[in-house]
This record gives structure tokens, C-alpha cells and sequence, in this order.
């Protein structure tokens, strides 16, 4: 049985500086990413195209959303073979080449730090990121390899 979820989002420009898109120079890439019940994401476009380096940018938020996919995809995993992760952070990056007519992504690479409440569980722990992977609807949808490295310590309760 196939079931399908929609996602809205509104994306609204606030770089209008007074005279629009006038001029490449002339307009700021702010912008605010909203959904209704949730607080705005302030954004903008990456500080090499003239962005507001304070703000996200989309190129943060895609990677940001395979590492989320991929964390919960793997928790779930964990908590259904019974591996009891008690710590897990992921210090991801995303490769991106520009080029004449754009760019895109070339890869992304996951380097999760995770610990386990057990020596037992360091080898299922390390295995379920492969079904955590095949599971992130993100890492599904996009045209470029992501990996996963992830580095698993245990510490006895």
C-alpha cells in the first residue's frame, strides 16, 4: 500500500531594498522559510553568492535534512533491535561544484558520533546505519552519493 504526504512550505523574499531586482548588486538574498505552526528559518543564499552568511542558506539546509533523515531513519532502527543509543551528533558536509550553468552537489558525507550503552551492540550499532541509510527518504531522492561514517563508542551504564 502506497501512501503519499505533501510538505507545504512558503519561501517569502524580504531583500527588496527599494527598487526590486534592478541590478544584480542591487537586491539582498534574504529570505524567510515558514510552515504554518512553526517558527520562520531565517535565510538568504550562500555568502559567495552575495549572501547574508548569518542566515541558512538552502545548500546548509540539504544537508542539514539528510543528516536529520538519516538520524531518525538509524534511531528508529536502533530502538527496533533493541540498541540503546544514548548519544548521537553528526558533523555532516555537503560537496558542491559550481559551474558555467549552475552546479550541484557531487556528494555527501555523514560522520555521525554515536554511543552505545554496550560493547555488545558497537557491531549492530554499526550495521544498522546501512538500513538507517536505505530508509532516509531524503538520501532516496537526491542525484548524488551520500556516505555514511560513522564512529560508535560504548560506555557501560
Amino acid at each position: 500500500m502506497s501512501r503519499e504526504h505533501t510538505y507545504p512550505v512558503m519561501v517569502t523574499w524580504t531583500g527588496n531594498k527599494g527598487t526590486g531586482t534592478s541590478g544584480y548588486r542591487d537586491y539582498g538574498r534574504e529570505h524567510e522559510l515558514t510552515a504554518e505552526g512553526l517558527p520562520a528559518i531565517a535565510g538568504s543564499s550562500d555568502p559567495a553568492f552575495r549572501g547574508d552568511p548569518t542566515r541558512w542558506n538552502p545548500e546548509q539546509l540539504l544537508v542539514g535534512a539528510l543528516s536529520q533523515c538519516h538520524m531518525l531513519s538509524y534511531l528508529h532502527k536502533c530502538a527496533v533491535a533493541g540498541v540503546v543509543v544514548t548519544e548521537y551528533v553528526d558533523n555532516a558536509v555537503g560537496t558542491m561544484a559550481e559551474t558555467a550553468d549552475g552546479g550541484q552537489f557531487t556528494e555527501a558525507v555523514l560522520r555521525p558520533s554515536i554511543t552505545v550503552t554496550s560493547p555488545d551492540m558497537v557491531d549492530a550499532a554499526t550495521k544498522l546505519h546501512e538500513d538507517a541509510h536505505k530508509a532516509c527518504f531524503i538520501a532516496s531522492s537526491v542525484n548524488f552519493p551520500v556516505r555514511v561514517e560513522p564512529t560508535i563508542r560504548a560506555v557501560e551504564s
